[in-house]
């Protein structure tokens, strides 16, 4: 999904989402925010939705805080391509406002902000650099994502401030911070639909687990061509 500037008005992306699948030989591509979208969607053969601006508070049907900055088109664009994805069962990651997106689309709920709502000393939001991992995450052993990595325990760097309140329909926990947020999701209906809070994209070059995330992806990618 393209991230937006508000300052420049236009559509970007940290290289690091490109290159965490680049890596496993995809061809990574930049959505443009438009709707009559889906015989491009066709062609695409999975889809990441990256972090980003907050989640639109309305979809939980509450008003938005002060220090809450929504996106209202990205958030028209991925309910598009999610919708999409799901109607054909194609491979879908999230990542940071990811989880939070697939969890608000399934009717689950969020904080809107962490430091004023769930303030617990832990660290969601660090400072530079972004490759320094600064909490724990606790694993579920019956999830595929402890069979993926088969750890119990993983740390993980952080940059949010919204997170899981309520889980969506469907949805099931694999990981849990050290405060008890949900650190990561799937989709069990779905043959790939997963998610993560934290940001794997800027440690994979140097953490295998974190790498193994994009691989998988990729790989499920890769059983649909």
């Amino acid at each position: 999904m393209p991230l937006w500037d508000d300052d420049k008005q236009s559509i970007w992306m940290l290289p690091e989402y490109f290159e965490g699948c680049i890596v496993h030989k995809a061809i990574p591509v930049m959505l443009p925010f438009m709707e009559e979208i889906d015989s491009f969607l066709e062609k695409c053969d999975g889809f990441l939705f990256t972090g980003g601006h907050d989640i639109d508070p309305e979809y939980d049907q509450e008003k938005p805080l002060m220090n809450v900055e929504c996106c209202p088109k990205r958030d028209k664009l991925e309910k598009i391509v999610l919708d999409h994805a799901l109607k054909t069962d194609k491979p879908v990651l999230g990542i940071c406002r990811g989880i939070q997106w697939i969890n608000v689309y399934f009717n689950g709920t969020l904080y809107q902000d962490l430091p004023s709502q769930y303030n617990s000393g832990v660290n969601h939001r660090q400072i530079k650099p972004y490759d320094n991992k600064v909490h724990k995450v606790s694993i579920d052993k019956q999830s595929p994502f402890y069979s993926l990595i088969q750890k119990e325990e993983l740390y993980v760097n952080s940059l949010h401030h919204q997170a899981i309140k309520t889980l969506g329909k469907g949805l099931k926990a694999m990981a849990y911070s050290e405060d008890n947020l949900i650190e990561a999701i799937y989709h069990p209906d779905y043959s790939f639909v997963w998610a993560v809070q934290w940001h794997p994209e800027f440690l994979f070059k140097k953490e295998e687990d974190q790498n193994l995330i994009f691989k998988e992806f990729i790989k499920k990618c890769s059983s649909i061509i």
